[in-house]
């Protein structure tokens, strides 16, 4: 079973601990992240650590679920971010002359993707769908969707409303979409286009992008790394003594 061993349980998740390389693609993945603010809401949300637990492939997106495998299983996992899938996947559609679809964001910003995919990754076909910007969808913005997505059929769709919201819904109708790798990867679009800038390798090879981000946009980001990052930490020493 893939799970059982190209995965290490982190925090009660199955964390993927390979390369992106050795992802199996002979059958549909659902492919999500985890990082500590979604680990954090996931332990409050139900149905979205229904999404998380049921993740074909669940990958270690932040520096804390990191260090929560070395401080807990004593084991080391490279981080790899929603950032990462989206360039691995760019690069291996480009050289097989696949598609991919975005789904997510505005048409603005989806624009700004095609643009820059078309500039970089000539032979990638790309399609895009701009979903009603609401809290949930209904049934019929379900059914323009999965229409959208389904007509155009692309080796990849990619993602992107936001956490839990995004991991809910792919997980929701994985069964009816028609692809092959279903990517989850919330601000990858907006960095993609320029609409927001992801911090720099400098910030990213030091294992602190969370920081970067937050010096960015610190009114936004606050909760998500100052708070729920001692939420974070209360889990883990929890987690550790239970453990012992």
């Amino acid at each position: 079973m893939q799970k059982e061993t190209n995965t290490l349980n982190v925090l009660n998740y199955p964390v993927y601990k390979l390369d992106l390389n050795q992802l199996n693609g002979t059958k549909k993945l659902l492919i999500n992240t985890i990082n500590q603010y979604s680990f954090c809401i996931a332990e409050k949300d139900t149905k979205f650590k229904e999404a998380l637990l049921q993740s074909d492939v669940l990958l270690p997106d932040g520096i804390g679920i990191v260090a929560a495998a070395k401080f807990i299983n004593k084991e080391k996992i490279t981080k790899i971010a929603g950032a990462d899938l989206h360039a691995y996947f760019l690069e291996k559609l480009d050289k097989e002359s696949g598609s991919c679809f975005y789904m997510g964001s505005s048409e603005s910003t989806l624009v700004k993707i095609k643009k820059r995919l078309h500039k970089e990754f000539p032979n990638i076909k790309v399609g895009t769908y701009s979903p009603p910007f609401k809290p949930e969808f209904n049934t019929e913005d379900n059914t323009a969707i999965l229409e959208a997505v389904n007509s155009f059929s692309p080796d990849v769709l990619f993602v992107a409303m936001t956490a839990p919201k995004q991991e809910k819904w792919s997980y929701q109708f994985k069964n009816e979409l028609n692809t092959q790798y279903i990517c989850s990867i919330g601000a990858v679009f907006d960095f993609y286009a320029g609409t927001i800038t992801r911090p720099s390798k400098f910030w990213q090879n030091l294992g602190l992008e969370w920081l970067g981000r937050l010096l960015k946009e610190p009114k936004r980001m606050w909760k998500r790394y100052i708070y729920y990052g001692f939420v974070f930490a209360g889990h883990l020493v929890k987690h550790k003594f239970k453990k012992n």
